[in-house]
């Protein structure tokens, strides 16, 4: 359910420069700092770390770049599969086998252009020695069926503690009815093998595709792993209000588009309500809408009254979001860099323990977030 704790909300009152390199915010936890890291990226969407503390960072209109830990980009790598660029459509998140330093394993999630329109799919490659290219990309899950349009992608990858690759899925937006049929793969949260295929533990229920997990999901852009329990959360989209915090559970159904917090952009109802049974709830929503899209866990040592509090970026609402947790119970949310000003896209947290952001823009950058002290 949704929660007011208006002692935690921090609003900042900070006017931010975008000419400055470092920008300051308050918080609960003391003041933060904002720094460029880099810059130069046409609508970065997906961030992940390399062992050495280099990043990989997609660009939606289809680049993938190696990023140096002093935030030179490399040029654009080769490998990348096409994608259909338009609208939210394009080169989406980015996640490293659990195994990479074996294997340098990468996956990439995408919208890939076909006969009829597009759908989301999802590429495993092989980082190449030299850090220029993706060896022997193959499409290891398509979103079918196909859909012409350039809408609700999804798409966050996230390995669980078995090894499966959880993908999600939008539903298109003219497809939102679909969300409810377990017949195919629009609006659901997906898990695969990392080589492709259903992955053992899947629900086994008449009806549904082998690689569903969860169904009524309108747009999932975060995800992340409880770093206590190991539990899928994820993040999605609502309309006009209802945006949504779940924790996807095998064979449920989380409710879009028949129960919903949000009403359409026309300001017509959705669906029959806000319950039903046999559906489920969220943790929490948010009315209106923030828009919010990555999503992680902070699990380090920088702020250690924040431990376990899951991390939200905003898009519309352009702020990062603190929401805190006790088990399986959001408790509390505190809206950080208020005034900053950037659309922001993904979440992630890097070796060093701060906070890394992309900021969505066609002159999008990589920020860092730390402690002032």
């Amino acid at each position: 359910m949704r929660g007011i704790v208006s002692a935690l909300i921090v609003i900042s009152g900070f006017v931010a420069n975008p000419a400055m390199a470092q920008q300051r915010y308050p918080s609960s936890a003391g003041e933060l700092l904002v720094e460029t890291v880099a810059g130069g990226l046409e609508n970065p969407w997906g961030l992940a770390f390399l062992p050495d503390g280099r990043m990989l960072v997609t660009e939606r209109p289809g680049r993938l770049r190696l990023v140096s830990v002093d935030g030179k980009l490399s040029a654009p790598l080769s490998g990348v599969p096409n994608v259909t660029g338009r609208g939210q459509g394009g080169l989406l998140d980015v996640v490293l086998d659990p195994g990479f330093a074996q294997n340098r394993l990468v996956y990439l999630s995408f919208s890939e252009p076909r006969a009829g329109g597009n759908g989301t799919s999802v590429v495993r490659g092989r980082l190449n020695a030299a850090g220029t290219a993706l060896e022997g990309t193959n499409v290891i899950f398509r979103q079918m069926p196909t859909v012409n349009s350039n809408m609700h992608f999804g798409s966050r990858l996230v390995f669980d503690r078995t090894g499966a690759l959880f993908v999600t899925t939008g539903d298109r937006y003219s497809q939102r009815d679909q969300a409810q049929n377990p017949e195919n793969h629009i609006g659901k949260v997906i898990r695969i093998r990392p080589e492709g295929g259903a992955a053992e533990g899947n629900p086994k229920k008449p009806g549904w595709q082998p690689e569903v997990w969860s169904i009524g999901h309108r747009n999932v852009q975060g995800a992340a792993l409880h770093p206590q329990s190991g539990q899928l959360w994820t993040v999605e989209h609502g309309a006009r209000g209802g945006d949504e915090i779940n924790t996807p559970k095998a064979g449920l159904n989380y409710g879009w588009p028949v129960i919903t917090y949000g009403i359409d952009y026309s300001g017509l109802r959705i669906g029959e309500g806000t319950s039903k049974a046999g559906l489920e709830q969220p943790l929490f929503y948010w009315d209106p809408s923030i828009a919010p899209s990555g999503a992680v866990f902070y699990t380090g040592d920088r702020w250690p009254a924040w431990k376990n509090s899951l991390f939200v970026g905003a898009l519309a609402g352009q702020m990062l979001v603190r929401v805190s947790t006790q088990g399986e119970r959001v408790t509390g949310e505190e809206r950080l860099l208020t005034d900053i000003g950037e659309r922001i896209r993904d979440v992630r947290q890097g070796p060093d323990g701060y906070l890394y952001l992309l900021s969505d823009d066609a002159k999008g950058k990589i920020l860092r977030v730390r402690p002032a002290r």
